[in-house]
């Protein structure tokens, strides 16, 4: 005991032995007021420095701490508890410790099943830990207040600004580190305002209403503004709830600024406003332009047309009235005439029908394409009697589409397909309808032997007027599967084409709602 009395530098009179509590009255009074007797004899006492280091040690304290004084001699009495006891202890009483002389706390002993409490004291060398076992009521109790310091702490530590109110009085008794740096307001000035002060005038009434009618855990969230010492007005989210707090009927206010995210939402609708409005003079004009062009078109079919009709009329009655006084050369003249005025002619349909297309597609509806194959079929055999063609086609064609624009495509595949199986003697075309991939796709399929072509070229097949095959070979302008490709856009779908080795082709239009979706 005079060891640690020496430490202190309290020097007891004579060479009277400390070994009792009676030993202990010898100590200075002013020693036994900081410590108290039990201090000196019952509890296990560490001396540490201004740094918490472990200095000195009696054999109560060692026996609490399962040590010995050469294992923990030099170091922080941090690393001599728990790893657990540090994590909730040391920051709490460094920042107790710089308000208040001492420190409590309470640390659960697994090895011995127990409870012992510690005093961190300040004295003039630097600290004394007293530890002495904590009874039930007082383990309890401690626990409570660590509970609560813990809680402040959080409260303290917490990044979100964050401020306590009474209830009653409206007055702020509590503010985080956060909200200082967010009001730019001193703690100490902070516990002089009110509540309202914080709001700009009149607009803290709202949440005083709230509080009459909500109940205590209940949370509640909207935007606001908080005016910050400087007089700004910020723009925030605030979320409060009623709670006890010491004791107190309080109310725990927490908020984030959102001025920039506002801003940057301001700008955001600000953009998208003038996008619509860019969008929409896009549309009117990309209207107007489509007007325009239908309008042109329109107006040079019909004059093309005037005038191909006439220009084989003419045709039509050099060969009728003098063909018995032209040689074979000149009728063959009249013959390329015709069929290029024919040609010309079937040209300015098919770019009138291209064009056309947009304002043909109207609202869907339940279409059978077996009548329509059988009419086009029909349709061609009487240009091309001769023919021996062999057609083929499901028993059912039931899609959902536009019945006007799926009978223009089926008719530009069909008469592709016809076209390009002339030079075949046992020619087939087929026509088939197969699921889709997604729900209610269906896909339409037009297959034949005929010429097909060079798979390395598919890409090239539904541009307008792009063509694979010589005009010698076979006729034609290039549009009819361009218009194929716009009616499946039209329907939401895309077209293909396959021709395995050059033996016929095959030509697929996707139709993705084609077909009712059973939910």
């Amino acid at each position: 005991m005079t060891r640690f009395l020496d430490k202190f530098r309290v020097n007891p009179p004579g060479n009277v032995p400390l070994n009792s509590p009676q030993d202990v009255n010898v100590i200075a009074p002013s020693v036994r007021h900081e410590w108290g007797i039990e201090d000196l004899t019952l509890d296990g006492i560490v001396l540490l420095d201004h740094q918490l280091v472990v200095v000195d040690a009696n054999p109560r304290a060692l026996g609490f701490l399962h040590t010995s004084l050469s294992v923990i001699s030099g170091y922080s009495l941090w690393d001599v508890v728990s790893q657990e006891t540090a994590s909730q202890h040391e920051e709490a009483a460094k920042q107790a410790l710089v308000d208040s002389d001492q420190y409590v706390f309470v640390v659960h002993e697994s090895f011995e099943n127990s409870w012992v409490e510690y005093t961190l004291r300040r004295c003039a060398a630097g600290y004394i830990a007293n530890l002495r076992e904590a009874g039930p009521a007082q383990k309890y109790q401690r626990l409570l207040e660590d509970s609560k310091r813990y809680n402040q702490l959080i409260f303290e530590a917490n990044p979100n600004v964050m401020w306590v109110f009474d209830r009653t009085s409206l007055q702020i008794f509590a503010v985080n580190q956060a909200a200082i740096r967010f009001y730019g307001i001193a703690r100490k000035t902070f516990m002089t305002l009110g509540m309202d002060a914080l709001f700009p005038e009149g607009e803290g009434a709202e949440l005083l209403h709230s509080l009459h009618t909500g109940k205590e855990g209940q949370s509640e969230m909207r935007l606001c503004r908080q005016k910050k010492m400087d007089g700004k007005a910020v723009l925030v989210e605030l979320a409060w709830s009623q709670v006890k707090w010491n004791g107190h009927e309080a109310v725990l206010v927490s908020l984030a600024d959102i001025s920039d995210r506002h801003m940057a939402d301001t700008v955001l609708k600000k953009s998208n406003a003038e996008l619509q409005q860019t969008l929409l003079a896009q549309q009117a004009e990309l209207k107007n332009a489509r007007h325009d062009l239908l309008t042109f078109t329109q107006a040079v079919s019909t004059d093309l047309q005037d005038s191909l009709h006439v220009a084989q009329g003419f045709a039509a009655r050099l060969a009728e009235k003098y063909s018995p006084v032209l040689d074979d050369q000149g009728l063959h003249y009249v013959r390329r005439i015709q069929a290029s005025i024919s040609q010309l002619a079937r040209l300015v349909d098919d770019l009138r029908t291209l064009a056309q297309l947009p304002l043909r597609s109207g609202t869907l509806e339940m279409v059978d394409l077996v009548p329509v194959c059988r009419s086009l079929f029909a349709d061609l055999r009487k240009i091309d009697p001769d023919r021996d063609v062999t057609i083929e086609m499901d028993s059912s064609l039931m899609l959902v589409g536009n019945r006007g624009l799926l009978t223009t495509a089926l008719f530009c595949l069909l008469d592709n397909a016809w076209k390009f199986t002339a030079k075949k003697s046992e020619a087939w075309i087929k026509v088939g309808l197969l699921p889709g991939k997604l729900p209610g796709e269906m896909i339409l399929l037009v297959a034949d032997n005929g010429a097909g072509f060079d798979p390395v070229y598919s890409g090239n097949l539904f541009t307008a007027f792009q063509r694979l095959h010589s005009s010698a070979d076979f006729t034609g302008n290039g549009l009819g599967l361009a218009i194929v490709k716009r009616v499946a856009q039209l329907h939401g779908g895309t077209v293909w084409a396959e021709s395995p080795e050059q033996m016929g082709a095959s030509f697929s239009m996707s139709l993705p709602q084609a077909q009712p979706v059973v939910s």
